[in-house]
């Protein structure tokens, strides 16, 4: 399995929420299954999220990271292969904060309350 983080915005997610699964833009693969090398490409992630995020009116500027695992880096990703939403806990979080975790269970109340 290949663990993929893809980041995104609450609109965005809100959007693909309706479809069959998250869009993949630029997703960032982990060097290897070490706790350090996940997160580093979890907040590289969050950095890209940044850039989709910006302009965004208030309310919705927080950075979103979709984390997926699929059989291999190129495969489509479904919302079956979701295994967490990372999203920050306020708009325009700094750069070093950590993203709160949702789970999986959680991304449609996640998208009703934004």
């Amino acid at each position: 399995m290949t663990r993929r983080y893809l980041p995104s915005s609450l609109p965005r997610l809100a959007d693909d929420w309706a479809a069959d699964g998250p869009r993949v833009v630029d997703a960032v693969l982990a060097v290897d299954d070490a706790e350090e090398s996940e997160y580093d490409a979890l907040m590289t992630a969050a950095d890209a999220s940044t850039e989709l995020v910006a302009g965004l009116p208030d309310g919705q500027r927080r950075r979103v990271v979709v984390v997926a695992e699929t059989a291999a880096a190129d495969a489509p990703v479904r919302w079956r292969d979701v295994v967490a939403v990372h999203v920050d806990t306020e708009d325009d979080a700094d750069a070093d904060d950590d993203l709160a975790w949702w789970a999986t269970q959680e991304i449609g109340d996640l998208v009703a309350s934004r």
